[in-house]
């Protein structure tokens, strides 16, 4: 699996540049993969439909979008772009609005990116590691704190254990899913997300995470306790029979944490 800073080099990182709106940021986003090769524009144009058709359900954080699409032919590899606004805009998204930061994924799989998004899920929840992110004055300096965090590991913190009835008897007995409209990179930064959180509650050889699509979800609901997403993909998902969780930051922990909490009434 694909290093955070292997797929997102300097070259695909432009910081303070002015969009006169969203389509413009991802657009701006998309020509980033374009140069260095990851995609061609077309991908660029599925990134936009995909906002257009299911919402702005990719701003998973204040001031943070998450732009992707499916992996289509338009991608030629896997790989990620930058793009720090000078000023924000808006995506329409009903708490994490205004976005200051895009970042684009092209993938050609669910899988060669994963290790990319745990990395970044823990450096966006980082408040220093944001801060540094926001602060770097080039996108050399930028790339070098992405690096940086690709060797770092989350601290284990002791939660409270849960009573007994609510542990699953054998590994692999509990599935949550985490929904988004591609299944490969929104669900999937929820998923390290809540997988950060099961290590430290040291739950994680009882509690599978299964990041998926919405059309897969409704077929794949039956087998999970609950569904974490956003309030756009969860208006979307209806009654599919398990909780339906929202969940606003996909960076923190603390916020996943709590919902990881009421699922299980802990």
């Amino acid at each position: 699996m694909s290093a955070l800073s292997d797929l997102l080099p300097p070259e695909a990182i432009r910081l303070d540049i002015r969009a006169a709106d969203w389509k413009h940021a991802v657009r701006d986003a998309g020509d980033l993969l374009v140069a260095t090769g990851t995609s061609t524009a077309a991908y660029t144009d599925e990134m936009i439909r995909n906002v257009e058709e299911n919402g702005p359900y990719l701003v998973i954080a204040p001031g943070f979008a998450f732009a992707h699409a499916r992996p289509s032919p338009a991608v030629r590899r896997t790989g990620m772009s930058w793009v720090r606004l000078a000023e924000p805009v808006d995506f329409g998204h009903e708490t994490n609005d205004p976005v200051t930061l895009v970042v684009a994924l092209a993938a050609t799989d669910a899988a060669a990116h994963t290790a990319a998004m745990a990395s970044l899920a823990r450096l966006l929840g980082d408040p220093e590691t944001s801060r540094a992110l926001h602060e770097a004055p080039t996108p050399t300096a930028l790339h070098a704190v992405l690096a940086r965090q690709d060797d770092v590991r989350p601290v284990q913190q002791a939660a409270p254990a849960a009573p007994a009835q609510d542990r699953p008897a054998a590994p692999g007995m509990h599935k949550i899913l985490t929904v988004c409209g591609n299944g490969v990179g929104t669900s999937l930064f929820l998923k390290n997300t809540l997988e950060q959180v099961l290590d430290r509650w040291k739950w994680s050889r009882f509690v599978t995470v299964e990041a998926t699509d919405t059309i897969s979800a409704k077929g794949k609901a039956s087998e999970a306790v609950a569904i974490l997403t956003s309030r756009e993909i969860a208006r979307t998902l209806g009654d599919v029979g398990v909780p339906v969780k929202v969940v606003e930051d996909f960076t923190s922990t603390t916020e996943v944490d709590g919902v990881l909490r009421d699922t299980y009434d802990v």
